[in-house]
């Protein structure tokens, strides 16, 4: 059988000026064309090919010698190249874009920006893309607390936080909590990891553990002060929200890094603001 989204090895069965039909066996009741501008100049009838299988523009199965980005079961980042009423179309690689319905998508998606996607056969046996990826991921991740990831972003919720796809296979949770700046589906993000639990399920974090942090924070905070003259319009007892709102950081962190400063002799507080000394 000839299937949609799969690489496989066919035999030229006929040839013709347009292309080359391909099967399974000289005999075959189902054929595929090759066009002829892929058709390798040695190849006669009865050799063998290696070939991708899709659809083209009328639905028909088509043999492409060309490489996708992605085959069916895979997971990659794809580029979205148009909108349509249906869903987007995405650049795979091949002559024919995919679709991502609209019911397959986490979020709204643009032109010309990347997001990571897992490649499908819909039932009417053509290629589809999802950003669904969830059960598609492995939950058994080779990772322990305090390794350091690399990932994108494939899902975002408001009551819990970011969900990465780490290494293009497992799943983690970058946790509400630990989020101090705008993120959304496919952001590329790196950290370290905060936890394993039993179900294999990784909590992640994009902050450097708080002994290397807080060097980090000081600097912004020191940086901060420079651009406002040297004053900064509150102290350390500043709501939460105002603190993350003004530098990306939780208020544990901030006094943290003034804690520093102070200690330093960089500064000084007052009981409304903090000043460069």
């Amino acid at each position: 059988m000839i299937e949609v989204g799969k690489w496989q090895t066919l035999k030229i069965i006929r040839s013709k000026d347009f292309g080359v039909y391909l099967g399974e066996q000289e005999d075959s009741e189902e054929d595929v064309l090759l066009p002829r501008k892929q058709v390798p100049e040695d190849l006669k009838t009865g050799d063998e090919i290696e070939v991708f299988i899709y659809r083209d523009s009328q639905d028909r199965k088509i043999a492409t010698v060309n490489h996708p980005k992605l085959t069916v079961g895979e997971i990659g980042s794809l580029k979205v190249v148009s909108v349509s009423s249906i869903g987007a179309f995405m650049d795979c690689g091949l002559e024919r874009d995919v679709l991502l319905p609209f019911k397959e998508q986490t979020t709204q998606v643009s032109v010309g920006e990347e997001y990571p996607v897992y490649m499908y056969v819909d039932k009417s046996e053509r290629l589809c893309v999802t950003m669904r990826l969830y059960s598609h991921l492995d939950i058994q991740p080779p990772y322990a607390k305090d390794d350091a990831f690399r990932g994108v972003v494939y899902e975002y919720k408001d009551h819990m936080g970011a969900f990465v796809i780490v290494d293009g296979r497992y799943s983690g949770l970058i946790p509400k909590n630990e989020i101090f700046h705008r993120i959304q589906v496919g952001d590329k993000v790196e950290g370290r990891v905060l936890n394993v639990r039993e179900d294999g399920k990784m909590d992640l974090s994009v902050r450097r553990p708080a002994h290397l942090q807080m060097d980090v924070d000081r600097d912004i905070i020191l940086q901060r002060l420079e651009e406002l003259n040297g004053v900064l319009p509150f102290t350390d007892k500043a709501s939460p929200e105002r603190i993350r709102q003004e530098f990306s950081m939780s208020k544990n962190e901030f006094k943290r890094a003034i804690g520093r400063l102070l200690k330093e002799g960089q500064i000084e507080i007052t009981e409304q603001e903090i000043r460069k000394k």
